[in-house]
């Protein structure tokens, strides 16, 4: 599994070789590695060592340690996203707008491989979104249901990074404008326009046509923004 360290800065290549097997999926997310002794000995290196390279992956938001448990894979890497994307946002003082067009790049390029990549199974799964609007008018489940449909898109995409940026992206929506979000999406005058949108967009998914799901996605993203826009200049 693991191979032999010969050189002087051993810890660094111990976090290499752990790196490696994490992308590769040796280790999957969730996964518990093997205890410090039966690395160590792998490697041929010391415990020390391993201490040294296990905490710097933690540091990386690669792994966690767990008290009495021993150390696992991260089961999701979001947050290595979020966090300098927070920090960016709070530092260079940027505003929601930044917010939603880096949303925007993302979702039309996102929608675009799912339609060519997305399986029967999935627009099933997608159909069944729309029932529960029309049973309940429950704020924080349109809300929800705007979230998953979002979600499962970028899952059918069958792009890691373009889910985990997506998901970052949705965090730092949800920790800045989220109560704007949630305005825009459960207004009367709002939903019924964007029920209509996703059905849009789910049916040039259906159709395995790119460019009718780019071109629906921006149709429904440009909306969102602008009502979004107008629900911020009313709050200030």
């Amino acid at each position: 599994m693991f191979s032999p360290i010969k050189n002087t800065r051993i810890y660094e290549k111990a976090i290499e070789q752990i790196k490696e097997m994490i992308i590769e999926g040796t280790f999957k997310k969730g996964d518990k590695l093997p205890s410090e002794r039966e690395m160590a000995e792998s490697l041929q290196i010391s415990r020390t060592s391993i201490r040294e390279a296990l905490r710097e992956l933690e540091i990386m938001g690669l792994i966690e340690s767990r008290q009495g448990d021993g150390n696992f894979v991260k089961s999701s890497f979001e947050n290595n996203l979020l966090k300098p994307l927070s920090t960016i946002f709070l530092l260079k003082e940027s505003n929601s707008d930044e917010i939603l067009e880096l949303r925007q790049i993302i979702e039309r390029g996102s929608v675009a491989l799912a339609a060519e990549r997305i399986t029967d199974e999935e627009l099933q799964d997608m159909e069944l979104l729309f029932e529960e609007p029309l049973k309940s008018n429950l704020k924080d489940q349109l809300v929800d249901i705007d979230i998953n449909f979002h979600y499962k898109i970028a899952q059918a995409s069958k792009n890691f990074l373009i889910l985990s940026i997506l998901n970052a992206i949705s965090f730092l929506i949800e920790a800045f404008i989220k109560d704007i979000r949630k305005n825009v999406i459960t207004k009367k005058e709002n939903t019924d326009m964007l029920i209509k949108q996703h059905r849009d967009i789910l049916s040039a998914l259906k159709d395995h046509d790119p460019i009718a799901a780019e071109k629906a996605m921006l149709c429904h993203l440009q909306y969102v923004n602008n009502q979004m826009k107008k629900e911020i200049e009313t709050s200030n």
